[in-house]
């Protein structure tokens, strides 16, 4: 059975830092790409980083504050979060494609608010 569960989320003052984790199951991880995306409320889901063969992609809104790294042993996925500002407030999803499958996790929540 294919899990992915988020944690790491929270709530963090303007200028904090986070760290997301992603923890997979239920195939081979290290064959799939691993992306984060994030929701936030009355907008449409947008993509944040992307891990896929030894290269990363990022939005521009991630670029020089979030870094995605993977631990293959592990089966999990990272997102750090630097220099967080209100408008990164969104509920935070794990995503891992690849052979024609995609898989979901629940998401976690960040908030960031003095």
């Amino acid at each position: 059975q294919v899990q992915l569960v988020e944690s790491g989320g929270g709530l963090v003052q303007p200028g904090g830092s986070l760290r997301l984790s992603c923890a997979a199951s239920g195939f081979t991880f290290s064959s799939y790409t691993m992306r984060w995306y994030r929701q936030a409320p009355g907008k449409e889901r947008e993509f944040v980083a992307a891990s896929i063969r030894g290269r990363t992609n990022y939005a521009d809104s991630a670029k020089g504050r979030f870094t995605i790294s993977r631990d293959n042993a592990k089966n999990t996925v990272y997102l750090s979060m630097n220099s967080l500002k209100p408008e990164d407030t969104a509920m935070y999803y794990c995503n891992a494609y690849a052979f024609a499958n995609e898989y979901w996790g629940q998401g976690t929540q960040v908030t960031v608010s003095s």
